[in-house]
């Protein structure tokens, strides 16, 4: 848990076809393995930085 113990949830909404190699690595690197697949991460700086990467593929709660 990080050091506030606040979490973000993502889900992806869009598929990584025809997108730039390294959107598709942060996808995987978020947790998320296809349309519809949620995740709860931490939310520290890194992970908002891997949000903001990919932001028109995901949808974010929290």
């Amino acid at each position: 848990m990080s050091e506030n113990g606040k979490t973000v949830q993502v889900k992806q909404i869009a598929s990584v076809i025809g997108r730039k190699p390294g959107q598709a690595e942060t996808l995987v690197g978020l947790g998320l393995r296809g349309i519809g697949s949620t995740r709860t991460l931490e939310d520290t700086p890194a992970v908002r930085g891997m949000i903001r990467k990919v932001a028109h593929l995901i949808q974010v709660e929290g």
